[in-house]
């Protein structure tokens, strides 16, 4: 009877371990040094938004011309929106500027392809503090950044756009004339 036991055990201690998964690693889109210090008021953000294909915690990479893969063990901190507004708020605050501002973001594209690029697309909206829509600015940026084929070197080339986002909102809420040039 002792046999068929043990046996009972090993196989159960067997099947546990096949089904042990690979470790989450999570990432984010805040840079490790946080920005530089910087004088004067902040841009608040009113809403930032996201294509609902890449607004998940985890890491969504495309594949192909037509594929998307959702990474189960590479994950943001949060929600990609929440990610991303975290990421601005590090990057506006402080931006400088007398004007009170708000801003929009409408990402329209978020792509990630390891070992060629990551890419984000964006409009925004400016808007002056105590005015109507009047007072608005809307912009776009489009910006890529090469990227290497791990998932860190697809992190940072985000991280990298996030602060170049961040810049061109600052530049148009600083001087008052209009949208950035396109880079």
């Amino acid at each position: 009877m002792a046999l068929p036991l043990k046996f009972t055990v090993l196989a159960a201690c067997l099947l546990l371990g096949a089904c042990r998964s690979d470790p989450i690693s999570f990432h984010t889109l805040t840079p490790a040094q946080p920005a530089a210090g910087r004088s004067g008021s902040d841009i608040a953000i009113e809403g930032v938004s996201v294509p609902p294909q890449v607004d998940r915690p985890q890491i969504v990479i495309r594949q192909g011309n037509s594929g998307l893969a959702i990474l189960e063990t590479e994950w943001w901190g949060a929600s990609l929106a929440d990610e991303l507004r975290s990421a601005l708020v590090d990057q506006l605050s402080n931006a400088g500027g007398s004007r009170k501002v708000s801003v929009r973001i409408d990402v329209q594209r978020f792509d990630s392809i390891p070992g060629q690029y990551a890419l984000i697309d964006a409009k925004w909206r400016l808007r002056s503090a105590g005015e109507s829509d009047n007072g608005l600015l809307t912009c776009r940026s489009v910006l890529q950044t090469p990227s290497g084929p791990s998932i860190d070197e697809l992190v940072i080339a985000q991280q990298n756009n996030v602060k170049r986002l961040a810049a061109q909102i600052t530049q148009a809420a600083g001087n008052g004339r209009g949208c950035p040039p396109a880079s």
